[in-house]
């Protein structure tokens, strides 16, 4: 579909939700119940569109029951719906006069602004894939590929529906069986918009597509009894004293519906890989370039360059490898270029778990040490402290060969649910002890799962709408407060684990642009990959199949953390002795999720209240 410039600024009878927006002049009569109106009014209009965020935050009941049932609806038609609205309300926000709103009320209006004008230009310059700005669930992932190894119903569904969805009588039960139909419909649903997209040149390169269908014939080939999100249904029916017959009709559900599905899927990904390329780089397709563009956008909500943040990449990945060099030399390993001593020091036998469940079980304490050290470090790095509510556990087996090697997420607002800090485990060789303890700081505490809580305390809408760069430069000045926290005190090879995953986020600015900009082959981009960070090449050829498949989110990590850094040492030196990184750190939290360039605006409020 393309949204012509009229429709963005006019959106005239697009969506239902227009309507019901609060007037201009109504804002401008009784501003914040009419932002407040406005921005609940939104929520909702998202919810329904995208029913996993509400299952996800634990909202789908009360009044927001009728979504427990649903997911997302993935056909053509529905996206090209969600299109036309978005660019309906983007009008009605720019709209509203921020004239006599309060800063937070203004921010908040310019944020939901922002997204909705990000999405809309997605839809207009990438007409194939995924744009999920708007998505909650993913919205990092934007991709013109809408399945791959690590993108669509079939990796995400199943594994929400186990983790979130719980039953606690036959009403949740009958809406877990709603939504396995649902998880048929969904897959049907894409399978129908791949030959569209693939017309338009968006074919998965081939050796992605042969992981993805690897990994969805796995799926389909199981007995639907084992299926993961039938023996878990099984579990919690059991618990809730419904017997049986539920998870018996779930499987029933499985085989009748969502493993036929899933095989038409992988019969349509099949039929396109003869014409498919190996050549990683989006350039390569039709269309890539401009597509690629908005990608690193949406990516970094910065207007740098491709060509600019590769240099940045360079320079800063230099820098990182002399600090390196020198903590190396202090441990009497100065042998050898900076990558071949890290990658020998990943090797070290004493530093490796066993590869197997008792290696795994082990790891995963470990990682759970590493969050209970750090919990009572964290009053020096904030004023106002979040609950940390966390799990800790293993990528599913299943979906682990495509899915990247760490992520995570907050848990339900109610807090009834923790959030989940997902490591991947294919091979315990890609964590060498020292890498370990950063990884918890990015994904669990004081990063995502933090990070996502403090966003509760926000009008619903701000929780829903997030930005790549900020959470993952979020996440990575979460690293850093690690380091500042003293966690590395009595563990040099784990300061140099933190320094060498500052240094991997530096060289993804490189390889990424370098694959889909400078047209580097895959090879290439591994080979500099390995040398820059010393990691395992098993582990990087994983990552940059992920940067193959969503190309430009793995530029987001760095530019972020740039800019949080910039702007405390902005802080730092307008208000001296003042200055306290509890608050600052506080209010960069509380501002909430925004592109990078609305930070400053915020922190610029932090330092005129700070420095009254």
């Amino acid at each position: 579909m393309e949204i012509t410039r009229r429709d963005l600024m006019a959106g005239a009878g697009a969506m239902a939700l227009g309507s019901a927006l609060p007037s201009p002049a109504h804002a401008a009569n009784d501003p914040v119940p009419a932002v407040t109106g406005l921005l609940d009014t939104i929520a909702d209009g998202l919810l329904a569109d995208y029913p996993e965020v509400a299952l996800g935050l634990g909202i789908d009941k009360g009044e927001r029951q009728r979504l427990r049932s649903r997911l997302t609806d993935r056909s053509r038609a529905a996206e090209d719906d969600r299109a036309r609205r978005a660019a309906a309300t983007a009008a009605r926000l720019r709209a509203i006069p921020r004239n006599g709103l309060p800063p937070a009320a203004a921010l908040d209006i310019d944020v939901a602004e922002a997204a909705f004008t990000l999405a809309v230009e997605g839809w207009q310059a990438m007409p194939v894939g995924d744009v999920a700005v708007l998505n909650a669930e993913h919205s990092y992932a934007s991709t013109p590929y809408l399945i791959s190894q690590n993108s669509g119903a079939y990796v995400s569904v199943p594994t929400l529906l186990e983790e979130r969805h719980t039953v606690a009588g036959r009403a949740d039960a009958d809406a877990y069986l709603a939504r396995i139909e649902a998880l048929a419909a969904a897959i049907d649903g894409e399978t129908a918009r791949l030959a569209a997209d693939q017309a338009k040149g968006a074919v998965l390169p081939g050796f992605l597509s042969d992981i993805a269908v690897g990994q969805i014939t796995g799926m389909q080939g199981q007995p639907a009894a084992q299926w993961s999100l039938v023996r878990s249904f099984a579990d919690k029916c059991e618990r809730a004293g419904l017997g049986a017959a539920p998870a018996g009709r779930a499987a029933a559900l499985v085989k009748e519906r969502v493993a036929p599905a899933l095989g038409r899927q992988a019969a349509a990904l099949g039929r396109a890989r003869p014409s498919a390329s190996n050549e990683a780089g989006i350039w390569a397709r039709p269309g890539g370039d401009a597509w690629y563009a908005w990608l690193v956008k949406a990516a970094t909500t910065t207007a740098m360059s491709a060509e600019d943040m590769h240099a940045l990449g360079v320079e800063q990945n230099r820098a990182l490898t002399a600090e390196i060099d020198t903590l190396l030399k202090a441990q009497g390993l100065a042998k050898g270029t900076v990558g071949a001593r890290l990658t020998a020091l990943g090797k070290r036998p004493d530093l490796l778990f066993s590869n197997d469940d008792a290696g795994r079980a082990k790891l995963l304490a470990y990682l759970n040490g590493r969050i209970a050290d750090i919990r009572p470090r964290l009053p020096k790095a904030f004023a106002k402290l979040a609950k940390g509510n966390l799990v800790i556990k293993r990528v599913p087996p299943e979906i682990e060969a495509g899915m990247p090697d760490g992520y995570a997420g907050p848990g339900t607002i109610d807090g009834t649910i923790p959030g989940t800090y997902y490591i991947n485990l294919k091979d315990t060789a890609n964590w060498p002890r020292f890498s370990l303890p950063t990884l918890c700081y990015h994904e669990g505490i004081p990063g995502h799962v933090w990070q996502g809580e403090y966003t509760y305390k926000l009008p619903l809408l701000r929780t829903l709408l997030a930005f790549n760069a900020y959470q993952e430069g979020w996440a990575l000045y979460a690293e850093q407060l690690g380091d500042e926290l003293g966690c590395y005190a009595d563990d040099p090879l784990g300061r140099i684990g933190y320094l060498q995953s500052i240094n991997f986020r530096a060289c993804r600015l490189v390889v990424d642009t370098g694959i889909h900009a400078k047209r580097w082959s895959f090879d290439q981009a591994l080979d500099w990959f390995a040398t820059g960070t010393g990691m395992p090449r098993e582990q990087l050829r994983a990552e940059l199949n992920r940067y193959c498949a969503w190309p430009g989110q793995a530029c987001g990590y760095k530019m972020g953390h740039n800019e949080i850094v910039r702007l405390r040492s902005h802080a730092e030196r307008a208000l001296g002795d003042r200055f306290d990184v509890r608050t600052y750190d506080d209010a960069v939290l509380l501002g909430g999720n925004m592109p990078l360039t609305m930070l400053a605006r915020v922190v610029e409020r932090y330092i005129a209240a700070a420095g009254a």
